[in-house]
């Protein structure tokens, strides 16, 4: 009996043996894969860089050709300056020549009707090769704009989109901020629900309207035209941004968002992304913030002469927005901020 009693003790010994050396090469192979992944994360992560002397300068239609300095730079401790400025609107272009036009006939003849005197318009040139600059300046004139209406600068280094949205926001002085993409494929007037959204904030509680294109929202007004590849390439990624946290919002990549100051305050000095996925980041830190906000529809057509190479940049887009929403859960971005606010905000 006693053999066998011991028999059953050393096969129990062993089977627990056995256990903990599943254990110990379970949990090693989840650090192994952790630190993988870490790695991965950390080598794709991106750091935005810092702005050039003269991309914090800008010219205007004063016939002279002289740099004006920008108002300082936004940061997450800056106070609200008024300005006595309704609303800053934000272009970035790149090579936008053929096409800025029409974006700037339609905004200008609603902001001269609605904030005579009370706007201002950055065109942030994202070292264009089409003589976009000069167009800007040329259409200032040829619409009647005082001088500092509208201020264009000129970044010497290519940032991307985001970058250039990021570096507009940073500089504006209007208590609501827009940006909008350069080809005018938004109805402008649509800014009118925008505002009624930012004025019942009365710019205290930080805010985010964005625009959406989507014709399935509950008001369908807007009316959307898209090719079948675009449709194709939206929702691919939209079911991305659905998996990795952003469930609220069904379009997050309209050029069409508009920020009240606080917002802008506590986005845009830590945004990471300066390619087409910045809009996911922003709507993170938004989110994590418990920020206000609101989802508008607006009349949207797909204009000719589209930046986006469907393949690359789809690839890259998924990868970025990938990397950004793993880095915010490891760590590697962080945003003190962030978590303070949302415990003062719990």
């Amino acid at each position: 009996m006693l053999p066998s009693h011991s028999n059953k003790m050393f096969a129990a010994t062993n089977d627990i043996l056995e256990a903990n050396t599943m254990l110990f090469y379970l949990i090693g192979l989840a650090l192994l894969g952790f630190t993988l992944v870490y790695t991965i994360v950390l080598a794709f992560s991106r750091t935005p860089r810092l702005p050039l002397p003269t991309e914090d300068t800008y010219v205007t239609n004063d016939e002279k050709g002289e740099r004006h300095d920008l108002p300082p730079r936004i940061t997450t401790s800056s106070k609200y300056k008024d300005y006595d400025i309704d609303i800053s609107l934000i272009i970035p272009c790149y090579n936008e020549r053929k096409r800025l036009g029409k974006m700037l006939d339609e905004s200008v003849e609603y902001l001269e009707k609605n904030h005579q005197g009370r706007y201002e318009i950055l065109i942030v040139d994202d070292n264009s090769k089409d003589g976009t600059r000069d167009y800007a300046i040329e259409k200032a004139t040829e619409l009647g704009l005082p001088p500092h209406i509208m201020r264009v600068v000129n970044l010497l280094r290519r940032r991307g989109k985001g970058g250039g949205v990021c570096h507009g926001l940073l500089h504006a002085r209007g208590k609501y901020s827009i940006f909008a993409d350069a080809d005018g494929a938004t109805k402008f007037s649509d800014i009118n629900q925008f505002i009624e959204f930012m004025d019942d904030a009365q710019n205290k509680e930080p805010s985010i309207a964005i625009g959406s294109r989507r014709a399935v929202l509950a008001e369908e007004e807007a009316v959307v035209k898209r090719s079948l590849i675009r449709r194709f390439m939206m929702l691919g990624l939209h079911t991305l941004v659905f998996v990795f946290g952003i469930r609220e919002v069904d379009d997050t990549q309209c050029g069409f968002k508009m920020f009240n100051f606080e917002a802008v305050k506590r986005i845009f000095p830590h945004l990471h992304n300066e390619k087409w996925i910045f809009d996911f980041e922003v709507l993170l830190l938004g989110e994590y913030q418990s920020m206000r906000r609101k989802e508008i529809p607006v009349n949207w057509q797909e204009m000719d002469g589209s930046k986006i190479d469907l393949a690359r940049d789809s690839i890259e887009m998924a990868k970025d927005l990938i990397v950004t929403r793993l880095a915010y859960m490891m760590k590697i971005y962080k945003l003190d901020e962030c978590g303070q606010l949302k415990k003062a905000r719990a």
